[in-house]
């Protein structure tokens, strides 16, 4: 048994869930696929996977990278998002340095930006 064929679904806290839905949706482009009986709200991801934005007024940001997109050509995504009003971090740290918001790193290049509640997310290439 292995779970490496099954959907997987990631869960992102969010303390206003109508600001959050019109980011994911209208902002990053993810198609709303509706509210699940739990209340989450759900988004189609490409296969089988989904992505769900959990409502709790208490919910505090991750300091880290929540979610993670592949994307095919990573200077237009980030020319494209930023149109939506998407704003890029930039980086200068021992071992991380953005120019133009992208991080090389070893076999892959990296962005990262924050939804409204200051979740960390990420495109990459590579």
């Amino acid at each position: 048994m292995s779970l490496s064929a099954s959907p997987l679904t990631t869960i992102i806290p969010v303390t206003d869930g109508e600001r959050s839905r019109k980011f994911y949706e209208e902002s990053l482009g993810l198609p709303f696929q509706g509210e699940a009986a739990s209340g989450n709200l759900v988004f189609t991801l490409a296969g089988s996977g989904s992505l769900e934005l959990l409502k709790d007024p208490a919910a505090t940001p991750s300091m880290h990278t929540t979610a993670s997109f592949e994307v095919k050509d990573l200077a237009s995504m980030i020319s494209d998002l930023a149109k939506q009003g998407v704003v890029f971090e930039d980086y200068d740290l021992p071992g991380l340095k953005t120019t133009d918001h992208i991080a090389v790193l070893e076999s892959e290049k990296a962005a990262w930006f924050k939804d409204p509640d200051g979740n960390v997310l990420c495109l990459h290439e590579g």
